[in-house]
């Protein structure tokens, strides 16, 4: 029995007029989430950044040379707000790993691209990063793995 299992325990108990099964999931969900985000920001950590600065070096790095995007198509990449991304690009900015030039094709917008150092770094996290997630989800066959993708992209609909 879980942590989870007894909460759903109490609650049947307090409030047996209630179902609180759906709690099994989003409870192990979160959990689960909370214990990946631990795990992937010690990796992070070890490279002297966290996950937002990954989330914006990766998306760049995807895109494929010459690792450019501007900062809406960055921010849709990322999923957040264009001022989250003006406040990464920033300080991603002062520490070298991307600038922003003009773009050529909207006078008055930027875009970002990747810098030699910011690529070095990725180039450096991704195989740990990668090998955490490996390691987090190896208690897992990779039939299971596949399912537990599919059954979580069906929630996130």
């Amino acid at each position: 029995m879980d942590h989870v299992d007894r909460v759903l325990a109490q609650w049947r108990a307090e409030r047996p007029d209630l179902d609180p099964s759906p709690m099994a999931v989003i409870g192990r969900l979160s959990r689960a989430a909370t214990a990946v985000d631990a795990a992937l920001a010690e990796t992070f950590a070890r490279h002297g950044i966290d996950a937002s600065t990954f989330d914006v070096l990766a998306s760049l790095v995807r895109q494929g040379a010459p690792y450019r995007l501007t900062p809406v198509e960055l921010a849709t990449q990322a999923m957040v707000t264009s001022s989250a991304v003006a406040q990464r690009l920033n300080r991603l900015e002062s520490l070298g790993y991307v600038r922003r030039t003009a773009n050529p094709a909207d006078g008055r917008g930027k875009i970002v691209e990747l810098t030699t150092e910011g690529k070095a770094l990725l180039d450096r996290v991704l195989p740990e990063h990668l090998e955490t997630e490996r390691r987090l989800l190896e208690r897992f066959t990779d039939e299971e793995r596949v399912a537990l993708a599919g059954l979580l992209a069906r929630l996130a609909e």
